[in-house]
């Protein structure tokens, strides 16, 4: 078995040297972490190479190298990479995740752009997986990929994992292409994010933008399930933790100490984006020096800065205003010993950087918005004994792990200047305190636990996809039931409505029958070796309208009344409602927009359908919890449907119909579909040789599932129509291999 992780970039570098290309692995944290995961798959990567080019030749010769590597190149253009990479993921997605809705661009070209890449993805994928491999999306530059790949590849193990923030539901509409992005994000078996909050933003998102009903951490999705959760991505910590005692570090480490002798070093590391907050980190420094004339010449600040996107437009106009900034700063405070400001703008080497984190006395890590942030888990982990203190936005995904960090929000620069007083006169016992606790979470919440994590919850998922998938209702289950119809002499065939012969729509008086579904109803009715039961929560007078004229039985209101051979019966009295019940829904009916109160003869009704999702939710639990006491008292039944909260006696349901129905036996074929957890109870109570469907999500209480409602008529329709016996004789011609072999065994009889 094969795991393929697929990234917009490929962890390798390729050197063009003259008519020669050299390829190296380059090692990030993804590629490290997957790299020493003991997984019994064999791993490869499917991404862009780096390297735009149109020669077939040597498109021929990359991939060959590559394929020795396990990495298998999409070749993409130059005009897909400004406007797919460039374009789409960097200036649409990415500002709009870092909440910088002024920075979003929008351009029809990037989105074809983004969208034909990831179906170039898509086609390289289904060229090289086979059954049983699995497929792990990494980040915003595939976001349809995984829903690209269900539809063509339904039974494929896919994950995802998005590495930036995911906006809240409020900005992420924003986009014109919301929907299609989530039904992308969709498609995997399990979707996660760094932080519980991205996780829940994508939840509402889901919810308003699609609809789709989320329980707990699950979507249910047909015949499947997407599960999320929150996974904080880690480093590698003992590669940082030991370095310092390499050769190279310690001489670099000497190096900055004769640098910056004995001031207080302050260490900033980043790259260019306006998403780092660096302007922000600057004027709270300024503000520092200004109010604290005691540090000026005693501290520095050492800003890194690694180049990125500098060519594009508000990048460039960023650098100039921290080239601008870091120059006021210098010309106002610097001595002809002391430069306030040290400012790189370059890359270091990893013992260069592991250097300044060790000696750096504080880590000052403020960016405005991040997905993780490993920086702040870097400069913990170096630390081997020596005092330092972190200062780290709240709004990294970090803060939610290093709370015993000096927590900060880094657009209050008023903050930024207390917090680096604070952590200069920090004691150092304090200091190495908060190291040591911080230390044993990075230590334990490593990049190799983080991919574990995802690949053993992402292969639950899919053990749970798969036992799902098997109670899918195929062809050959619908062969064998339509067969077991055709023998049987006496049938009692059981129907939900809403969900089931009907669509559920938002307004419950809008599921009127069409004429295909009375047609359906009275071409099962015209043999009279059916009894056909429809098993409903509706209200008696409702089922009388639309299906009076019917020759079936109408178990109403969840079986409180029911309809044989024209005559209605009540099993239960008609409810007198109490005023303290009808006080409490009316409140909710006022507190929720939209929600709407049914009474009927014997059960209260609150729908939330049309509600918005999230207050639909809360208002159902918060209900729930306001009705339990006073429904305890009068011997009442709370149940939860879809989208709907019925208060009713707990002396009748749909399991009690169908017991009322089996008294009189003598069935030898029993069909029950539905898609309600109502309909839970009526698949109970059936004998265990019955076929029981549920339409829409899978129950553990039923033998198969239906995922699509649109096919439940279709269905019943073709329990009419004939179907040949498993015993008869096949009148099937022959295949060639048969006709071969009856062949030979003539010639062998000749001879």
């Amino acid at each position: 078995m094969r795991l393929f992780i697929i990234s917009n970039r490929l962890p390798v570098r390729m050197t063009r040297e003259g008519d020669r290309l050299s390829f190296t692995r380059s090692e990030g944290g993804l590629a490290t972490g997957l790299g020493s995961l003991q997984i019994p798959y064999e791993k490869h990567w499917i991404g862009w190479p780096g390297i735009c080019t149109d020669d077939p030749q040597e498109r021929k010769t990359i991939g060959s190298e590559l394929r020795r590597m396990h990495f298998h190149p999409v070749f993409l253009s130059e005009a897909e990479i400004e406007n797919y990479y460039e374009g789409y993921s960097n200036s649409t997605i990415w500002p709009l995740c870092h909440y910088f809705y002024a920075y979003t661009l929008y351009k029809s070209r990037f989105w074809e752009a983004y969208r034909e890449v990831n179906r170039r993805f898509c086609e390289e994928i289904c060229r090289v997986v086979e059954p049983g491999d699995r497929v792990w999306v990494q980040d915003y530059h595939l976001m349809l990929l995984p829903g690209m790949l269900r539809e063509a590849m339904p039974d494929l193990c896919i994950g995802y994992f998005h590495h930036i923030p995911f906006p809240s539901y409020e900005l992420f509409r924003i986009l014109p292409e919301r929907a299609r992005l989530l039904r992308g994000l969709l498609g995997a078996d399990f979707i996660a994010f760094h932080t519980p909050d991205y996780m829940r933003h994508f939840v509402s998102a889901a919810q308003h933008i699609l609809n789709v009903e989320f329980r707990l951490d699950e979507a249910q999705l047909g015949s499947r399930t997407a599960r999320v959760d929150a996974l904080p991505m880690g480093i590698n910590y003992d590669l940082y933790h030991k370095a310092a005692s390499k050769i190279q570090v310690r001489d670099a480490v000497e190096k900055y100490r004769r640098l910056f002798g004995d001031r207080k070093l302050i260490l900033s590391v980043d790259r260019l984006d306006y998403s780092k907050g660096i302007l922000h980190r600057l004027h709270g420094f300024a503000s520092f020096l200004e109010r604290h004339p005691e540090y000026r010449g005693k501290a520095t600040l050492s800003m890194v800065i690694v180049p990125s996107r500098d060519h594009v437009g508000s990048y460039a106009e960023l650098k100039t205003r921290i080239d601008e900034e870091i120059g006021s700063i210098n010309g106002k405070y610097s001595t002809m010993d002391w430069t306030p400001v040290c400012y790189f703008y370059h890359g270091f080497s990893f013992e260069e950087l592991v250097a300044m984190y060790y000696v750096a006395d504080v880590a000052l890590v403020t960016p405005l918005r991040d997905g993780m942030n490993l920086v702040a888990k870097e400069y913990i982990a170096v630390k081997d004994g020596n005092p330092g203190v972190l200062i780290l936005s709240e709004m990294a995904g970090a803060a939610v792990e290093l709370s015993d960090a000096l927590l900060i929000n880094p657009n209050d620069m008023d903050q930024i200047e207390q917090a680096i007083v604070k952590a200069l006169e920090m004691p150092e016992q304090e200091q190495l305190r908060r190291l040591k606790k911080m230390q044993r979470i990075v230590s334990a919440q490593t990049v190799n636990r983080w991919a574990e994590s995802f690949i053993n919850e992402w292969s639950s998922a899919c053990r749970k996809n798969w036992a799902m998938n098997r109670k899918r209702l195929s062809p050959e289950s619908e062969t064998t039931i339509r067969r077991h119809y055709a023998r049987a002499r006496k049938r009692l065939i059981l129907l939900d409505y809403d969900g089931t012969l009907a669509p559920i729509r938002a307004r419950p008086e809008e599921a009127s029958p069409t004429p295909e579904l009375l047609d359906t109803l009275r071409l099962l009715c015209g043999d009279t070796r059916n009894r056909i039961v429809i098993n409903s929560g509706r209200d008696k007078a409702t089922l009388e309208r639309w299906l009076g004229e019917l020759p079936v039985t109408l178990a109403a209101e969840h079986g409180a009344r029911y309809r044989e051979n024209g005559v209605w019966h009540t099993r239960v009295a008609r409810q007198q409602w109490n005023t303290g019940i009808m006080a409490i829904l009316n409140l909710y009916l006022e507190k929720t927009p939209r929600s709407r109160l049914e009474i009927k003869d014997t059960a209260l009704a609150w729908h939330y359908r049309e509600c918005d999702p999230w207050l639909g939710e809360l208002r159902a639990q918060q209900l729930t919890r306001a009705l339990v006491s006073v429904c305890l008292r009068h011997k009442l039944q709370i149940i939860q449907g879809s989208k709907v909260l019925e208060i009713k006696s707990p002396e009748y349901s749909k399991g009690s119909e169908v017991r009322r129905l089996l008294e009189k036996g003598g069935y030898d074929f029993i069909l029950a579909m539905g898609d309600d957890t109502t309909d839970d109870d009526m698949f109970e109570a059936l004998p265990r040789d019955s076929f029981a469907v549920k339409v829409g999500s899978v129950s553990e209480k039923a033998l198969y599932n239906m995922p699509q409602q649109e096919r439940v008529l279709p269905f019943l329709r073709s329990l009419t129509e004939k179907v040949p016996d498993a015993s008869e004789p096949s009148r099937k011609r022959p295949g060639r291999t048969a006709i071969r072999f009856v062949k030979r065994l003539l010639q062998t009889k000749n001879r």
